[in-house]
């Protein structure tokens, strides 16, 4: 494995939080708010979601609790799965997913605009209960998975708590782990939302009025932990530290990498630059250059940068800009967020 670092990326201040980060998938989430210089950050731990927002430079930090709901007559308290900004084109929601429900925010946590409750009865008894994978499609739906495999699209108005279901997808056999909807420009029949679950199976859909399924992707006997979409590939992320590049089109594997000695964790991309981010418990964070050869059409992939996040199991990571010149890591049981920029 590369040594610590090289050359790319530097460290720069880290954000104290005030709770560590959970051992939960893609267990980071950033927000450059539109015209502002600031950065938002959300990470989950237990009951609770820490919601920080600093300047650019990592100063000036304002901190946010947010509790999971607890739902009807709860005798216990609700863990949170995820925490997760959905950016559609009149606003953005910072979406929660928990063991009891799915809670809708305004994008600073401020005012809670939506809750639904799933249904523990359409689960069997000894099946663990909750919501995980959460994304933006088609400019005004939010998709949330669920543990019985259900994609959950909820129809977002412009403004307003208006929210309703519109369509529950119910191709997975198998706990949604995430949910990704295309970054770039689809090619023609490419599809632009992709689902992963428990086994690995992945699903690629054409978001409408309608949601169609276009292509399924087997399972080949290893949980895909995180999704990415971007102009017609698929990125997806393995516990057997994996890093696959399919076709989403057709399906077909163009790319297998041995990218973590370990469960990957998380993945992210620079819309812009196709730069491609994964982390995992190996304790390891490197990015990748995706990339189509313009003469053959194939999709190639290139290591950019290795960082070792010293004894951490990395749970979180994501970029900071959509070019992909800074990037932010979480780790489990660590009680900051770790930042690095150009270097």
């Amino acid at each position: 494995m590369a040594a610590a670092s090289t050359g790319m990326y530097r460290k720069e201040k880290s954000i104290q939080l005030k709770s560590s980060s959970a051992a939960l998938y893609n267990n980071l989430s950033v927000l450059r708010p539109p015209g502002r210089p600031l950065l938002c950050f959300s990470t989950v731990h237990g009951p609770g979601v820490t919601v920080v927002t600093a300047a650019a430079d990592g100063l000036g930090l304002t901190h946010r609790q947010l509790q999971a709901k607890e739902g009807g007559m709860a005798v216990s308290t609700s863990l949170l799965t995820q925490a997760a900004w959905c950016i559609l084109p009149s606003r953005v929601l910072l979406v929660l997913t928990s063991q009891k429900g799915i809670q809708m925010y305004e994008s600073d946590g401020s005012i809670m605009v939506y809750w639904h409750a799933l249904d523990i009865a359409e689960h069997p008894p000894a099946q663990a209960v909750f919501a995980r994978g959460i994304a933006a499609a088609g400019g005004r739906f939010v998709c949330v998975g669920t543990s019985s495999g259900q994609v959950l699209v909820f129809d977002i108005p412009p403004k307003g708590t208006n929210i309703t279901v519109s369509e529950v997808l119910e191709q997975h056999r198998d706990a949604i782990t995430d949910i990704a909807a295309e970054l770039g420009q689809a090619p023609d029949g490419a599809g632009d939302l992709v689902t992963a679950d428990d086994a690995g199976a992945l699903c690629i859909w054409s978001v409408g009025e309608e949601f169609a399924l276009l292509g399924k992707i087997p399972a080949f006997g290893c949980t895909c932990s995180s999704v990415k979409l971007w102009h017609g590939v698929v990125a997806a992320g393995y516990g057997n530290g994996q890093i696959r590049l399919y076709e989403a089109a057709t399906g077909l594997l163009r790319a297998e990498i041995n990218a973590h000695a370990r469960w990957i964790y998380a993945l992210d991309l620079a819309p812009q630059t196709g730069k491609l981010l994964s982390g995992a418990e190996d304790s390891f964070v490197h990015v990748w250059q995706l990339s189509r050869n313009p003469d053959t059409d194939d999709i190639e992939i290139e290591h950019r940068h290795a960082e070792c996040v010293t004894d951490t199991q990395v749970c979180g990571a994501c970029f900071c800009d959509p070019e992909g010149s800074s990037f932010a890591v979480t780790g489990y049981d660590l009680s900051e967020i770790f930042r690095y920029g150009p270097a």
